[in-house]
């Protein structure tokens, strides 16, 4: 197999991984604990669904872990193709990730209120429970901001694609697309939450299919091999 294909196929596998514990940890998971406006039931469900909290925690940090490797494999990939844009990529990254693992604390220390340790005995349950809230609350907003620069690595990303001429152009320009969503999208939910909760579900089809996309071509795909051109001398 081809050089190109196999790092290709790598990073394809590296997207899968993301794309299937990113939504464990960021969506599924606090679609079953969080209940908007009630303190005490989502504190309850952080105690009665303990395990899958915490799996929801270790599903955002191999999410993460994921993407650093990721950001290397696809360096491996594009960087004959634009230095420059190669590096802007991985340092966009780079400053992601950190964001993202130390927003986990939030969700950790969410889970030790929650559990209500005997050092936490002067505290009475709704100040535990407020506190436990506020957690989980500053988890979201962390969130929201490393989506910034889960948006902004995409524009070099897509650069790199369109660029490559071995991967289609328009699956570069879906992820550009995908990077000023992103952006739109976080600064909506800073800027007016209101407004953003209320179109949120238009921003989710070009958030997501620069990405899927990719994912799929990377898989299925992987590039298209360039076929060398043999002189003939006569």
């Amino acid at each position: 197999m081809d050089s190109n294909k196999k790092k290709a196929r790598l990073a394809g596998l590296l997207y899968l991984l993301m794309a299937v514990s990113g939504p464990i940890g960021l969506l599924i998971v606090p679609s079953k604990i969080i209940v908007d406006g009630n303190v005490a039931a989502t504190t309850q469900n952080i105690v009665t669904h303990e395990m899958l909290f915490r799996i929801g925690i270790v599903s955002n940090l191999v999410c993460q872990i994921s993407f650093i490797f990721l950001v290397l494999a696809l360096n491996r990939l594009f960087n004959g193709v634009n230095e420059k844009y190669a590096k802007l990529m991985v340092s966009l990254v780079i400053v992601a990730v950190p964001i993202a693992v130390l927003n986990e604390l939030n969700n950790v220390a969410a889970l030790v209120f929650a559990d209500g340790a005997g050092f936490l005995n002067p505290f009475n349950p709704e100040q535990l429970n407020a506190l436990a809230t506020v957690f989980v609350q500053l988890h979201e907003k962390g969130t929201i901001i490393a989506s910034f620069f889960w948006g902004l690595w995409l524009f070099p990303f897509g650069v790199l694609v369109v660029k490559s001429g071995f991967i289609p152009k328009i699956l570069g320009i879906l992820l550009i697309v995908g990077c000023f969503t992103y952006v739109v999208d976080s600064s909506l939910a800073i800027l007016f939450p209101k407004f953003r909760e209320l179109i949120t579900g238009f921003l989710l089809l070009p958030l997501s299919l620069g990405e899927i996309s990719m994912v799929l071509w990377l898989l299925i795909k992987g590039v298209k091999v360039q076929k060398p051109v043999i002189s003939v001398s006569y």
